[in-house]
């Protein structure tokens, strides 16, 4: 039985998830649900209604870096997995928690008018672009001199906060967190997970 993905084409942990499959090798149906008709079938399996949701055989995964390191112990031919353990979480800790916070409020300024955007956007430089310029500075990647999950992790959520202002993200002085973010985006793995498949319907 092929292994079934529900997605949303821009959802960052989506995105990481999809990645992380295609690295592996592992061949999935692609079901991109809309937001705001989800499929029965995704929220049979999985009642918080969020993706990324995959489901093979008897196995349900709804967190995508479960579905991540799920895929990873089935393949992992660059070793991946062969980092820090401690340091990766520490990095993944400050993205999924903090930093996605200060995304989301510098995203949507309209959603949390009692904040200062300039001040948002001062605190997700301290609380993650500038530590990730400082750790690009010593070494290719976030983990060092190659390529590992965690920069497949939070590459997406690099990238979305790049495209809320692209004028004002190209003038900050990040230079390694620029180069590092357009490895990721004109990679071949990045682009080939960003297919557009129509809404799936049941």
């Amino acid at each position: 039985m092929t292994a079934i993905l529900y997605s949303y084409r821009r959802c960052p942990y989506a995105m990481r998830a999809r990645m992380a499959l295609k690295y592996a090798g592992i061949k999935v149906q692609i079901r991109e649900i809309s937001l705001r008709d989800k499929p029965e079938s995704m929220l049979r399996i999985s009642p918080k209604g969020t993706v990324p949701v995959l489901q093979a055989d008897d196995l349900v995964l709804e967190q995508s870096l479960d579905i991540m390191h799920w895929a990873l112990k089935q393949s992992d031919p660059d070793g991946w997995l062969t980092i820090d353990r401690q340091l990766a979480q520490v990095w993944i800790a400050k993205n999924d928690g903090p930093f996605k916070k200060l995304l989301d409020q510098y995203k949507y300024p309209n959603r949390y008018p009692e904040l200062i955007p300039a001040e948002v956007l001062g605190n997700a430089i301290e609380v993650m672009l500038q530590p990730m310029e400082g750790a690009l500075e010593s070494h290719p990647y976030l983990m060092g001199a190659k390529l590992s999950w965690v920069d497949i992790a939070i590459f997406p959520f690099i990238r979305q906060f790049s495209m809320v202002n692209p004028q004002q993200f190209e003038g900050l002085p990040f230079a390694q967190l620029k180069r590092w973010l357009s490895g990721r985006l004109e990679s071949k793995l990045f682009q080939s997970v960003m297919e557009k498949f129509p809404t799936w319907v049941e």
